[in-house]
């Protein structure tokens, strides 16, 4: 009588739940995906949804249609509730419990208001298709509102046009970027209001811009958002914020408009497995990437702390996504009864930051590049871990669309909130 096959649940369909899954595609045994959503999102372009680059669609893949080959997958668009550790299994909103041999959790992270959950609403941040969308129409919005009223009130019509942007990691610098280049592309298109009263102002806590990139890329990052007008000050510690400004150590800033891009922090992990919670919520695991005390529980991808030389791997999607083949590859070997000792390490292969049209920041193995060429190896990376042939074409002909005629594709505003 042949062994049972092993009932492997993972929850999260993002870089690193997909990555266990694919890994797991010859292997004998039965997966089960869970994710909210019924799509794998490619986050590291979702600013470009945000500010009318690109559309949903385009970094956007129905989870199902990735695993469609993938015979040893059920894919279920669920939450998860609870973990019951003892009766192995996992009980999920909509009712359904499902046992499992080995659990996965790979549930990302989400916003971090350092305590002061109540600025949400008015400083939205930026991980689902659902933020991109109200905050393109928030940004869209503020333009055809300063339009209106320039004319009778125009330091009110400044108020609207001027962006704040909390936090100047790779999200907050590209965002910076890319609205300064949209207003940009806007003015011809508008009678009223002028260029000269679009005003970006990105705030970091930190003495410079992408702190955990090499000095020198950081200082060229900030020359370049210079270049495009961004006022970047840094140094600078965010206090308060309500709907009309943002408060900081140093000054009041009058705005309409607040994008949060400070931090992040674990999904309820903590809370699922009965663990403590490291820094950010993230679960300490060890060098297989479990918890401790947890033989069949994996822990991976901005879910996890892992340190490796002495400090706790970024939450980027690379450690994601090495993170998750490392656990699908070590369970594939356990199926089939292969050693599996080799332990987790992350091959850093550097990091990329886009400041606008032709100017980036590439540190590539070691290999620092700026410029016009960092731009296009930012865009090439991109392109290329991008799921789906039809997403890389039409993402590589929006942009060439877009860098020759200075235009914006997917300028509309839905106002979802009024329609329902």
């Amino acid at each position: 009588m042949s062994k049972p096959l092993s009932k492997i649940v993972i929850i999260g369909a993002g870089f690193a739940g997909l990555s266990v899954a694919k890994a797991l595609a010859k292997a004998p045994v039965e997966v089960t995906l869970v994710d909210q959503q019924n799509h794998h999102l490619f986050q590291p372009l979702l600013y470009q949804v945000a500010t009318a680059a690109l559309t949903p669609a385009d970094i956007a893949v129905p989870i199902r249609r990735i695993l469609r080959r993938q015979r040893n997958v059920s894919v279920a668009m669920d939450r998860l509730l609870t973990v019951d550790k003892e009766k192995q299994s996992v009980t999920l909103e909509s009712g359904t419990t499902l046992p499992y041999d080995i659990l996965i959790i790979a549930t990302g992270a989400q916003h971090s208001y350092f305590g002061n959950d109540h600025w949400a609403e008015a400083a939205p941040g930026l991980k689902t298709l659902d933020d991109a969308l109200s905050l393109r129409d928030r940004v869209l919005k503020a333009f055809e509102q300063a339009e209106q009223i320039v004319e009778t009130d125009r330091e009110a019509a400044e108020r609207k046009l001027r962006f704040v942007i909390v936090g100047a990691g790779p999200t907050g610098v590209e965002l910076a970027g890319s609205v300064s280049e949209l207003s940009q592309s806007m003015m011809r298109d508008f009678r009223k209001i002028t260029s000269d009263m679009v005003e970006v102002i990105l705030i970091e806590g930190a003495d410079r811009v992408l702190p955990t990139f090499p000095e020198k890329l950081s200082a060229r990052s900030k020359i370049y958002l210079e270049q495009l007008g961004v006022d970047v000050r840094l140094n600078t510690r965010v206090t308060d914020v309500s709907d009309t400004q943002v408060q900081t150590d140093k000054e009041e800033i009058e705005t309409a408009t607040i994008i949060w891009a400070a931090g992040v922090r674990a999904s309820s992990v903590a809370e699922w497995l009965g663990s403590e919670a490291g820094p950010n919520g993230r679960i300490v695991v060890d060098d297989t990437l479990r918890p401790g005390g947890h033989d069949n529980i994996y822990v991976i991808g901005d879910a996890a702390r892992y340190e490796q030389d002495g400090a706790p791997l970024p939450g980027i999607a690379p450690v994601a996504k090495q993170m998750g083949a490392y656990v699908g590859k070590r369970l594939a070997r356990e199926a089939e009864e292969q050693d599996v000792s080799k332990t987790f390490r992350y091959k850093d292969a550097g990091a990329l930051a886009t400041i606008g049209r032709n100017r980036a920041v590439a540190d590539i193995y070691g290999l620092q590049v700026t410029g016009f060429l960092g731009w296009l190896l930012w865009g090439a990376a991109h392109v290329y871990f991008l799921i789906g042939f039809k997403n890389r074409l039409f993402v590589t002909l929006q942009w060439i669309w877009s860098y020759l005629t200075w235009q914006r594709g997917v300028r509309l505003i839905m106002d979802r909130k009024r329609s329902k």
